[in-house]
């Protein structure tokens, strides 16, 4: 009985441990150029209004993913990054809010987990920053975060990820038109 048990025991012996690393997985910020922009928010979609009594059957997610074409971008610019668990929720609302997501400007650290959204483009002009996921105000990189993220990137990107970025406590920028080289599936936004 107990062999039998072990695999559960381990996971809830494994729980106070991932809860205490989940509330300091924070992407620190790495200082950005000197007068760089400050963060912008992007505008927030609108809460769903209440089901009527006959409920409609859920969408399937490509139709949730295709927007339709007078929805406005949600436009990330400048982004910093910050917590990984919370960019990975917000990525899920991105995906799922049936509208168009525009990256411009300086998308860093957890911010680079949006660009492969199946609705999102890249800027142009856009430059992106990697580093090693660390935990909150200190240089311990933190362990499977690296991993939580690169599930995000594909092709060059992922590769240069686990090869390089993700053990670097240097920002690696590289520009939109790089990243779209490492990524070919990745679309630059119009300018």
């Amino acid at each position: 009985m107990i062999r039998a048990l072990r695999p559960t025991l381990l996971r809830l012996a494994a729980l106070p441990v991932l809860f205490a690393l989940s509330a300091c997985l924070t992407i620190e910020p790495v200082p950005g150029p000197p007068g760089a922009p400050s963060v912008q928010q992007p505008a927030r979609a609108q809460p769903a209004r209440p089901q009527t009594p006959r409920a409609q059957p859920p969408r399937a997610a490509s139709q949730r993913a295709a927007a339709p074409r007078s929805a406005a971008p949600i436009v990330i610019r400048d982004d910093r990054g910050g917590h990984v668990l919370s960019a990975m929720q917000r990525r899920e609302e991105l995906a799922s809010s049936g509208r168009p997501v525009e990256i411009r400007g300086y998308c860093r650290s957890a911010c680079t987990i949006y660009i492969t959204l199946p609705n999102a483009c890249l800027g142009p002009g856009a430059t992106v920053g990697f580093h090693a996921p660390r935990i909150a105000g200190t240089n311990i990189i933190a362990p499977g975060v690296d991993q939580m993220m690169g599930q995000y990137y594909r092709g060059g990107i992922r590769t240069r990820w686990f090869n390089e970025w993700s053990r670097s406590l240097e920002m690696q920028r590289i520009s939109a038109r790089e990243y779209v080289r490492l990524d070919p599936r990745t679309r630059l936004c119009r300018s």
